[in-house]
C-alpha cells in the first residue's frame, strides 16, 4: 500500500501573466508515485487525484472541454460558480459535479474565501482540450502545444 498525508504534499501555485487565472494544487496522485509522462498505466495511474485551491476573485482556468477525459469535483470548502454550456451554476461546500468528455466547463471563485475542491479525473493517453472562447486547442503529441493555426501562448485570447 502507498500512503501519503495531504499535509506532506507541497502546494504548487501558478497564475496567468495578468493574474485572472490562479490556483494551487496538492497533487495526491504524483505524491503516490504517478508518472505523468509514462504510457504504462501501472506507472501513469488510471486517474488523477488532487486538491485544488482557488483564491477569491480568480478563475481556475479558461473555459475548456476535454476530448476524452472525465472530471469529478467535490467542493470541500468555500463557494463559487461553475460555468458550463448551459450557463453559470453556484456551488458551495458539499456540492459534487462531473463533466464528461466534450462538455466545456470553468470553475470561478466569486466568493470571499478560498474555494477548495477535490478533483478526480481519469487519465486518458492522447488527451486534447478545446477552448471555445478563444477557439484554440491544447494538443499533447507528446509535448503540450497550444494551437489555432500554429503554436500560441496558453493565455492568448483569454485575458
Amino acid at each position: 500500500m502507498k500512503k501519503i498525508n495531504l499535509q506532506e504534499i507541497p502546494e504548487e501555485s501558478w497564475s496567468s501573466p495578468k493574474g485572472k487565472y490562479e490556483m494551487a494544487d496538492r497533487n495526491i496522485s504524483i505524491a503516490l508515485g504517478r508518472d505523468p509522462n509514462s504510457t504504462d498505466l501501472l506507472k501513469r495511474h488510471p486517474y488523477d487525484v488532487e486538491v485544488c485551491r482557488i483564491p477569491p476573485g480568480k478563475w481556475a482556468s479558461p473555459f475548456h472541454s476535454h476530448s476524452a477525459q472525465w472530471e469529478f469535483y467535490h467542493v470541500i470548502s468555500g463557494s463559487g460558480a461553475v460555468r458550463d454550456k448551459d450557463g453559470i451554476t453556484p456551488v458551495e461546500a458539499g456540492d459534487a459535479f462531473i463533466f464528461e468528455p466534450g462538455s466545456p466547463h470553468q470553475i470561478i471563485n466569486n466568493g470571499n474565501a478560498d474555494l477548495v475542491l477535490y478533483i478526480v479525473a481519469d487519465n486518458p493517453v492522447g488527451e486534447t482540450c478545446y477552448y471555445p472562447d478563444s477557439k484554440k486547442w491544447l494538443v499533447r503529441s507528446p509535448e503540450r502545444s497550444i494551437i489555432r493555426s500554429g503554436p500560441i501562448d496558453y493565455h492568448d485570447g483569454e485575458e
